[in-house]
């Protein structure tokens, strides 16, 4: 029999930063049950390998995994190789582009090179789907779909949205969640984890538990992260992202350029710290007994700590310090003030205009050629491309390092 910690002291990590439990009520059941028999939970994330290459905001669900592992639980990192060659059409306005099994048998290796930086190899259960849904015959999958009516496909936001804007909606699509239902059904998960989009998909896995006489899974729905714009969720497209390969020191630097707000979102998602801990920070940054610039540098460097060594990161958090407190940057970098109230700073949103920023700085002639530069993704704030128009300021006086093609500066707005 395995001893577990305390209901109490389960519970505050386990919620630690999930936006939703369903049901809630269940959680603490189930938790008193495996203390009480001694048997771990079961605790499933899926994950469709359609990209390579992971960054910070895929760690969210993974981190949440690590605290059920840390906890004693059976934690399943399941790779969705078949459900792949589906697609996951969530927040998708049109059907993906299917992958190849080539594509997706590479993808999921550097999955797993990536994903053991945060769980613990020798404690992970990984599983791929294909172990079950490739073996389904034509009957066994009709009785699946057979469990499922299209009006209640269409009730999903993402299906429903198409549906009424006559945007093609392929059959295909629609088996997806049930396909991932079934993976619970697989692997008797007595825990769900998933993004808040991902809630429909999640429930189809307590409806399939129900039909096959399990214990309807308990559902646990993490946020998602915003990227290093503040605004949009974290995400390589957009050039706001974090890559969980980066190396330290542009890990750590890259993390020093987010927003007072948005740190206390990163600390609570993206670390172990306990929950009662991080509040402590914010009161005392509140209370002005804390520089919110020291609890910004203890949040990148617990971060990167995390994906490389403390001794990296601190290594990281020294050279930053010398390139950009000290004076270490090179002697002919040049350095420019600008006023904030010129750079048609919108207070609500804590934004200037970038196209103002390159023109101010010297890095354009005129705005239209600032347009076309940030079109161009010729446009570098702290060595991340930025698009938008808009640019989110970190703090009320903040030094950024800006590039564009050979030129560097360091531009600070009061």
């Amino acid at each position: 029999m395995a001893n577990f910690p305390p209901l109490n002291e389960q519970l505050d990590l386990i919620t630690k930063g999930a936006a939703e439990i369903i049901p809630v009520e269940e959680l603490s059941k189930r938790i008193e049950a495996s203390i009480a028999s001694g048997k771990p939970m079961r605790i499933k994330a899926g994950f469709d390998p359609t990209a390579p290459d992971l960054h910070l905001g895929h760690t969210v669900l993974m981190r949440k995994l690590r605290h059920f592992q840390q906890l004693g639980h059976t934690v399943i990192f399941l790779i969705g190789d078949s459900t792949a060659l589906i697609g996951d059409p969530t927040g998708k306005s049109q059907t993906r582009k299917p992958l190849t099994r080539e594509q997706i048998n590479e993808n999921a290796k550097t999955y797993q090179e990536q994903v053991f930086r945060i769980l613990d190899k020798d404690k992970t259960e990984v599983r791929y789907n294909s172990e079950w849904l490739d073996k389904l015959g034509y009957a066994d999958f009709v009785k699946l779909l057979a469990q499922f009516t299209v009006s209640q496909m269409l009730e999903r936001e993402d299906f429903h949205k198409r549906f009424n804007a006559e945007e093609p909606i392929a059959l295909h699509e629609l088996m997806y969640p049930i396909a991932q239902g079934y993976d619970s059904v697989a692997l008797e998960s007595d825990v769900e984890l998933g993004g808040t989009d991902q809630k429909f998909n999640l429930m189809r896995g307590r409806d399939l538990q129900r039909h096959f006489g399990q214990q309807p899974q308990i559902v646990l729905m993490m946020p998602i992260i915003e990227g290093l714009d503040g605004v949009q969720k974290m995400s390589k497209s957009l050039g706001n992202a974090i890559g969980v390969n980066e190396p330290p020191f542009d890990m750590f630097g890259k993390l020093m350029t987010v927003g007072d707000e948005l740190m206390w979102r990163y600390w609570t998602l993206l670390t172990d710290v306990p929950a009662s801990e991080i509040d402590t920070m914010k009161a005392r940054v509140a209370d002005g007994s804390l520089h919110p610039m020291a609890a910004k540098k203890a949040m990148a460097r617990t971060i990167t700590a995390g994906f490389s060594s403390p001794e990296q990161a601190l290594r990281a958090e020294e050279n930053w310090a010398t390139q950009f407190q000290k004076g270490g940057t090179s002697e002919d970098t040049e350095r420019v003030t600008l006023a904030r109230a010129d750079l048609a700073w919108d207070e609500a949103a804590a934004t200037i205009g970038l196209d103002k920023l390159l023109v101010g700085a010297g890095f354009a002639a005129s705005m239209g050629e600032a347009r076309r530069k940030r079109a161009e993704k010729a446009v570098k704030i702290a060595d991340v491309v930025v698009e938008d128009a808009r640019f989110a300021l970190p703090s009320s006086n903040t030094t950024l390092l800006v590039k564009l093609g050979k030129k560097t500066k360091l531009v600070t707005v009061e």
